[in-house]
C-alpha cells in the first residue's frame, strides 16, 4: 500500500499508522469542520483564501484553532509528500469526549486530522441529476456532517449520474461537491451566496478572473427552469476545477458541448491557477 502523509494532532506520521477514538466527536457528531486545499506545479490555489474559510467555519462552532500552526502543518505535509499535483484534506474536530454527549464539555482539547494525496485536474464532462436539496440550513460552515449530500449523490449513482444539483422549492442551491454555473450566449450566472451554499473558493476566484476579463456574471435567485434555457452547465470545486455537465438525467435542456464561453472561462482558470497541468 502507497505510503499517504498525514498528521494527527500535530504528530507526522503515515495515514495507516494513526489511531482515532471512536469517541472522537467527529466521529459522534460530525462536531468537526474540514478544509480541502488543492495544488498544482508546486504551487497552492488561493492557500489563504482557504485558511480563512476553515477560520470561518471554525469561529460559527467556535472552535479555538491555532491557524500559526495549522498552516505550518499543512505545507509541511505538502513539504514532505514530494508531490507536484494533490491536494491536502485538513479536519478540525471539537475534541474527544469521556463518554458520547449532546452537551461537550469546557476542557475539551481541539483535535486536527490532515493528510495529502496526489491529484491533477482532468477535463471532466459529467451527467448529472436534481435532487431536492435534503441539508441542514447552515450550509455555508464547511461542516463534516455531509450526509444530505452522500444521500442524493449515491442515489444519483445509481442512475449512472456523476453529481447532483440541488434546489429548495425549486430554488438552485448547489451541486453535491460544487458550485452550479450557466450560460446563456454572453453571459455566466451563478446563485448567490446564501446559508444554503458553502462559498467555494474555486467560485470565488473563479469569478474574480473572468469579471477581470470582462465576462458578465450575475449572481442571484434563479429556477429549474432556468437551466432548461442554459447553452451551458459546469460545476466548480477545489478538486473538480471547471466540469462540464453533459446531460442532466431528469430535466429536458439543450446544453452546447465545449460551448465557447465556458471554453473562455475554462481557459482563463487553467492559466491563471494551473499552469501546465
Amino acid at each position: 500500500m502507497e505510503k499517504i502523509h498525514a498528521v494527527y494532532n500535530s504528530r507526522f506520521s503515515n495515514l495507516h499508522e494513526i489511531k482515532i477514538s471512536p469517541l472522537s466527536r467527529a466521529y459522534t457528531f460530525s462536531d468537526s469542520v474540514y478544509e480541502v486545499i488543492p495544488f498544482s506545479n508546486s504551487e497552492i490555489i488561493a492557500f489563504d483564501k482557504h485558511i480563512l474559510r476553515l477560520e470561518k467555519s471554525c469561529n460559527a462552532l467556535d472552535l479555538l484553532l491555532d491557524f500559526k500552526k495549522t498552516t505550518k502543518e499543512i505545507l509541511e505535509l505538502i513539504s514532505i509528500s514530494n508531490l507536484k499535483n494533490g491536494y491536502v484534506y485538513y479536519q478540525v474536530s471539537r475534541g474527544v469526549d469521556d463518554i458520547r454527549s449532546h452537551i461537550f464539555s469546557d476542557n475539551l482539547s481541539i483535535e486536527t486530522f490532515g493528510y495529502v494525496v496526489e491529484h491533477v485536474f482532468k477535463s471532466q464532462k459529467l451527467k448529472v441529476m436534481l435532487c431536492k436539496d435534503l441539508r441542514w440550513h447552515r450550509c455555508d460552515i464547511k461542516s463534516t456532517s455531509l450526509l444530505g449530500n452522500i444521500l442524493s449523490m449515491n442515489n444519483a449513482k445509481k442512475k449512472d449520474c456523476d453529481e447532483v444539483i440541488m434546489h429548495k422549492d425549486n430554488i438552485l442551491t448547489e451541486g453535491g461537491a460544487s458550485n452550479v454555473f450557466f450560460t446563456d450566449s454572453k453571459t455566466v450566472f451563478t446563485p448567490s451566496l446564501s446559508k444554503n451554499i458553502l462559498p467555494g473558493i474555486t467560485r470565488e476566484i473563479l469569478i474574480n478572473e473572468i469579471k477581470d476579463a470582462g465576462i458578465e456574471v450575475v449572481e442571484d435567485e434563479f429556477n429549474i427552469n432556468d437551466l432548461k434555457k442554459a447553452e451551458s452547465i459546469w460545476l466548480t470545486s477545489s478538486t473538480k476545477g471547471l466540469a462540464q455537465v453533459s446531460d442532466i438525467v431528469d430535466l429536458e435542456v439543450d446544453l452546447k458541448e465545449d460551448h465557447p464561453l465556458y471554453l473562455r472561462c475554462n481557459k482563463i482558470f487553467k492559466d491563471k491557477f494551473l499552469g501546465s497541468c
